[in-house]
């Protein structure tokens, strides 16, 4: 079988990112509490470090994360628990290793293996129209994380949930909401692209055609004029969560110079300063993907766009550590982390 080539995205560029003329300080990839590792250093102001901080004291606060394993209301408990599991792995902290965080995040990393158990290899919540959204993002989850659990199922769990993945991308070249090849749309095509790429770094088989199918689907959703994308080719209003999505998948995928990637970039930099206030529609979900595409950029783009985002997410911080948004509380309170952590890069997602 074919193998998609590695994406110059593995490279990791750890040299220090000073950003604002404000106070700094350098931040370690691991606390003493983790067993420190040096890994790398990366600048951030106090503020944005205190967040994060308070952030992950938050996810795992006694009676935050549930019993088995997960964080969230009930709906959409998968999504939120992988996200809350990679803001943990972003700082560099390690399943089952490094004091209560690395059991708060070996019980996650257990209960979406038990998910997937109990559902064959599907990974989302059954019979949901986030379902399939759901399974891309435990996947991404289980990628970033196996190689420093030390639990073997999440290789198991991990490949199950990879041929889901293979098993549901349509004739089109994308992903629906279910794990049937019916239909595609962008956001679950990213959100299974970028699952994809993630799997095939950490070590599983992904056929070269699956890539390329999903690449060109992506690109058809652009708007030739303004370089913007949209929900589905030629339907739909072209949007910045959209293409910050669009554009994030395909840097990932190997196609960062080519025309719709960089036509889209001009897209998101150019959109109106609206989009780093709070309440801006699917706040989280947009700069997720916008701050990783800004960050791909380079290093003027990254400065310019960073201290914007990471002031309003930092703003938007609760007393108690937590973030609210869409998605609920873990859900919110893992990407804002995911969002304003971004130069700690320890995660593959966010290397350049």
């Amino acid at each position: 079988m074919k193998q998609y080539p590695l994406t110059k995205i593995l490279v990791a560029i750890l040299a220090a990112v000073v950003f604002i003329a404000a106070p700094v300080q350098s931040v370690r990839a691991q606390s003493q509490e983790a067993g420190e590792q040096i890994v790398g250093v990366a600048r951030l102001t106090p503020e944005v470090r205190a967040a994060i901080t308070k952030g992950l004291d938050y996810l795992a606060k006694e009676g935050v994360q549930k019993a088995d394993g997960s964080w969230g209301s009930g709906q959409n408990d998968v999504a939120e628990t992988s996200l809350g599991l990679m803001a943990f792995m972003l700082k560099g902290y390690v399943p089952g290793r490094g004091g209560r965080y690395g059991v708060v995040m070996e019980n996650a990393v257990t209960y979406l293996i038990n998910k997937g158990k109990s559902q064959r290899g599907f990974l989302g919540t059954p019979n949901n129209h986030a379902g399939m959204y759901e399974h891309g993002l435990a996947v991404l989850a289980l990628s970033e994380a196996w190689g420093q659990s030390k639990n073997p199922a999440v290789g198991v769990a991990l490949r199950a949930g990879v041929d889901i993945i293979l098993r549901a991308q349509s004739t089109l070249g994308g992903w629906r909401y279910s794990p049937e090849p019916s239909d595609a749309d962008l956001s679950m095509t990213v959100m299974q692209l970028v699952a994809l790429n993630s799997a095939h770094e950490s070590g599983i088989q992904v056929p070269t055609a699956t890539i390329e199918k999903a690449v060109k689907y992506v690109i058809s959703c652009q708007e030739e004029g303004s370089g913007g994308f949209r929900y589905m080719p030629g339907s739909g209003e072209v949007g910045f969560a959209r293409t910050a999505a669009g554009v994030m998948s395909l840097i990932m995928t190997g196609q960062r110079n080519h025309k719709s990637t960089q036509r889209g970039l001009a897209f998101l930099k150019a959109y109106p300063n609206k989009k780093f206030e709070k309440g801006y529609p699917r706040f989280h979900y947009a700069h997720y993907y916008a701050i990783q595409a800004i960050y791909q950029s380079g290093e003027t783009d990254f400065q310019n766009w960073y201290p914007k985002i990471a002031t309003t997410v930092v703003s938007m911080q609760e007393q108690d550590g937590s973030w609210s948004g869409e998605g609920g509380k873990a859900y919110a309170t893992g990407a804002s982390i995911l969002i304003i952590g971004v130069p700690y890069r320890f995660l593959p997602i966010y290397q350049r």
